[in-house]
């Protein structure tokens, strides 16, 4: 095979990522507190950025989309400034709505990644840690949080988001010791859920490590320990039953109410002495911190739902442009000017990229709040199917601009404070030509619903089958069989064998 050379020539369009709007995607993704440090570190940086300590201005729910207007309106003074702007406001919309483009674009480009911090001077070929994307403080060991522990194994143990909505109110309930503080009625008829449905997960929460979380008392604290560790026998029950008696060490009461001798009573005391009344003091001495959210959503005397930025987690800076005219004038290296420009346009930039970030989470929340409406009137059973690219659709960006937006956000409603993500849930077609989807979460409550009131005629799953598409839900008897099992409902056969002992007895 013989080897030659030749000169092609190629013409392609892609669409680059510079290294500023790499930022902007990063600030998109941001929790409110990640972006409040984020915004600190470039007050400490830039010199002619300053914290905006205006006092806020109410705005009527018409102008919310233009929350941060007024910072904007503070580089109208700068040369170009409207011109660099509209540029901005083009650049941004880009990377929003074809930001997967860029993403694979980028993937192609040869040579080492571009800069993924704001612009600085250093000399040529000059090493930046900057440049390779370390952060060493994110590598500094923090003791989790309850809060965070019980969230990582919440996933494992609810299937569905209605069912992991009402796990975040429980953990959320929860105080320092790991004891649920909220009354259970209360949060079901918050959540527009019945009581059964969030004694159903509280129970599935109570088998989270460690052993004794989500207890209502202390009583219930040492019977969940005592379950896990396989104790919890008749006499154990009793003996947790009259903690008074043993605080009094009333040994002879006891030995009667448990009918055990002295030797196995002491024995049963010791390990109930053994077991932890706190279980959870043992994660992070901190207190549980409340969960600030991003976007408030509140019905509006119309009947409509008014949705706003919670103002207070966003930071507001401003550019000082007095103190760059005083300092421009009297700048006379080149060093100098070309310090001041950078700063200059890194501090233009971070206004426009805080405004734009608003924006867009405030675009994707209003259409969350759209497609869930019924679920905000009526309650957890009436959420609708939702994916990421019907958001996206709606509000003409990407799906992984919608993904970014929707991970660490969360929104206030008059049914609790939810993460953005939990609205999202797979779909079941309607057996109506023209009919509208169900949530699976929905058909899950369902079927719950049916099997809770079959009494002594049992429902099999295609009888189930057939009742859910005589209401306008078609779906497979497979399908039946997986959410049962899910939802831990034994099969009809179980059932029936289960009746007719109950009825014997």
């Amino acid at each position: 095979m013989a080897l030659n050379q030749r000169l092609e020539l190629r013409q392609g369009q892609s669409l680059v990522m510079t290294p500023q709007l790499q930022q902007a995607i990063k600030l998109l993704q941001m929790s409110n507190m990640e972006l409040q440090a984020f915004v600190d570190q470039e007050l400490e940086r830039n010199p002619l950025l300053e914290r905006d300590e205006r006092p806020e201005v109410q705005k009527p729910a018409a102008e919310a989309p233009e929350v941060q207007a007024d910072m904007v309106s503070a580089l109208a003074s700068n040369t170009g400034a409207e011109e660099r702007l509209r540029t901005l406001d083009t650049e941004l919309e880009n990377v929003y709505t074809h930001e997967a483009r860029a993403d694979a674009a980028n993937r192609e480009q040869a040579g080492p990644p571009p800069d993924s911090g704001w612009s600085s001077l250093r000399p040529q070929g000059a090493l930046s840690l900057d440049a390779d994307g370390l952060d060493f403080d994110a590598t500094l060991t923090r003791q989790p949080t309850l809060a965070d522990h019980l969230t990582g194994q919440m996933h494992m143990v609810l299937t569905g988001p209605a069912e992991q909505l009402i796990g975040q109110h429980l953990i959320g309930s929860l105080n320092e010791a790991g004891y649920l503080t909220s009354d259970v009625a209360s949060m079901a008829e918050t959540l527009g859920a019945t009581v059964p449905h969030v004694e159903a997960v509280l129970a599935k929460l109570q088998t989270c490590d460690p052993a004794g979380v989500f207890a209502r008392d202390l009583q219930e604290c040492l019977g969940l320990q005592l379950r896990e560790r396989d104790r919890f026998d008749p006499a154990m029950a009793i003996l947790v039953a009259h903690l008074d008696l043993v605080a009094r060490r009333d040994y002879a009461a006891l030995k009667v109410l448990c009918r055990v001798d002295l030797d196995d009573l002491k024995d049963m005391v010791a390990e109930l002495r053994a077991l932890d009344p706190k279980p959870g003091h043992a994660f992070g001495a901190e207190p549980v911190q409340p969960v600030i959210p991003d976007v408030i959503v509140r019905p509006s005397p119309e009947g409509a739902w008014i949705v706003e930025l919670n103002t207070e987690t966003l930071p507001r800076v401003l550019i000082n442009n007095q103190y760059l005219a005083r300092v421009s004038a009297t700048a006379q290296r080149n060093e100098d000017k070309v310090y001041l420009s950078e700063c200059q346009a890194n501090a233009t930039w971070l206004v426009k990229s805080l405004d734009q970030r608003a924006k867009t989470i405030l675009k994707v929340a209003r259409e969350i709040v759209r497609q869930q409406d019924s679920f905000l009137l009526l309650g957890v059973q009436h959420l609708r199917p939702l994916n990421l690219r019907t958001v996206a659709d709606a509000i003409e960006m990407h799906e992984s601009t919608v993904s970014r937006v929707t991970s660490n956000k969360y929104m206030a409603t008059p049914r609790g404070i939810f993460e953005l993500k939990y609205f999202f849930t797979t779909a079941i077609a309607s057996s109506e030509s023209d009919g509208d989807a169900h949530s699976a979460e929905a058909v899950r409550h369902r079927i719950r619903e049916l099997i809770a009131a079959e009494g002594g005629d049992v429902l099999s799953d295609d009888t189930i089958v057939d009742r859910l598409k005589a209401s306008g839900i078609d779906i497979a008897r497979r399908t039946v069989a997986k959410y049962r099992e899910s939802l831990g409902i034994p099969s009809s056969v179980q059932r029936r064998r289960e009746a007719r002992v109950q009825s014997a007895r």
